[in-house]
């Protein structure tokens, strides 16, 4: 190629260049590529980094302020930090709310929050109830590490009342209320110490998309969704979370005591053991043993997630679909490996009593939303291969 492209040394100095075929189409193919580079880069949406760079000579590029600016701002808040040495917290208050700010981007802060100061950026929640006087810092005695939440009604007062004393302390207690009736539960010592959240004729799924979003319920770590319908005689809340601990369990439920109504061979109580993970279910069922409902499955009557399966969960959860059919066989989808992750824990066994709500006027409901869910991922899944073929045959 060198003596392609190699001139005459006589050429150069008439300014006469002449650069052989087999170059020329080098060249052109350098230009095209760095060309195409250019566009596919512009048609990429920008991620906008351009926009933070931490290093003193490129602030004024990166945050579109002058240095001088940036000298001002810090004198003002140095002036902020004296007054509030000296005087009042209202001057303090004042002073600060006077300042002329700088322009700020933050692209790593939460969506809608690029504006913020990283430093006072709260992305994050939890339940913990507050008083309204003292030092912040004093508010709690002790912070809840589990979450336990329920869907009720008035009419099972009895059974939720059984049911929270097999949690201590470290369980903190969210009660979602369907038929707007929560002063009453005020009989119970134990309900001045927990949440209530009503909304009229609404279901646990429901309640759980909008109220337990997973940058709420981070600071808890792991996560019960439960019916109200379920007796815990033999339940020990402290124990279980032993267990699922012990086993690396992500997603676990109670092993059930077997009876006509139980559904999945699976979810059935072994005596003697402490956990299982997988079953033989009736021939055909199953087409791989690590797979549901042989593995890797827990019904939606009484699971518990931990917090980082519980933020895939949250996601798979549709607004409009509420009563949750279909989430059992997709579960999987948010651990790995499933077979391994997912599983019943039997010494801590509950019953589920099967009380009726509404069955037959939501069941026709219920099955159509499980055809949808399905519907729903398979349209997914098959968008998403398709995008997949795009990118491996370019």
């Amino acid at each position: 190629m060198e003596d392609n492209v190699r001139m005459n040394r006589s050429q150069i100095g008439t300014g006469v260049h002449k650069i052989s075929n087999d170059s020329a189409r080098v060249m052109m193919a350098i230009i095209m590529a760095g060309a195409v580079g250019f566009f596919i880069g512009i048609s990429i949406p920008s991620l906008h980094l351009n926009k933070i760079n931490f290093s003193s000579s490129s602030l004024r590029h990166s945050f579109n302020v002058p240095k001088a600016e940036i000298d001002r701002y810090s004198a003002d808040i140095d002036k902020a930090l004296a007054v509030s040495n000296d005087s009042s917290g209202t001057k303090h208050t004042e002073l600060l709310g006077s300042i002329r700010l700088p322009k700020i981007y933050v692209p790593t802060n939460p969506l809608g929050a690029e504006t913020l100061p990283p430093g006072i950026v709260v992305s994050k929640s939890d339940f913990y109830l507050r008083r309204l006087w003292g030092e912040p810092s004093e508010d709690l005695k002790k912070k809840p590490k589990y979450l336990v939440t329920f869907t009720v009604g008035y009419d099972q007062r009895r059974n939720i009342d059984a049911a929270v004393k097999k949690f201590s302390d470290d369980f903190a207690i969210l009660l979602f209320h369907y038929d707007g009736r929560t002063n009453e539960w005020d009989q119970f010592e134990w309900s001045k110490n927990v949440i209530h959240v009503s909304a009229r004729k609404q279901t646990k799924w429901w309640y759980a998309k909008r109220f337990l979003h997973p940058d709420i319920v981070s600071a808890y770590e792991y996560i019960f969704i439960w019916d109200e319908d379920l007796g815990l005689e033999h339940f020990n809340g402290d124990k279980y979370i032993n267990l699922v601990k012990e086993h690396g369990l992500e997603i676990s439920q109670p092993g059930l005591l077997p009876n006509s109504r139980l559904t999945w061979e699976i979810t059935k109580r072994r005596i003697g053991n402490k956990v299982h993970k997988a079953t033989k279910e009736e021939p055909g069922w199953c087409s791989d043993p690590h797979l549901p409902p042989c593995a890797a499955f827990v019904e939606i009557m009484a699971p518990v997630f931990s917090r980082e399966a519980w933020r895939c969960v949250w996601h798979m959860i549709q607004n409009d679909l509420v009563h949750g059919w279909g989430l059992d066989f997709n579960l999987r989808r948010c651990v790995e490996p499933a077979h391994e992750k997912i599983g019943v824990v039997d010494s801590e066994w509950i019953v589920h009593q099967f009380i009726p709500t509404l069955v037959s006027q939501v069941k026709m409901r219920c099955r159509s939303e499980w055809e949808e869910f399905q519907n729903r991922l398979i349209n997914a899944d098959k968008s998403y291969l398709t995008g997949l073929r795009r990118i491996v045959k370019a």
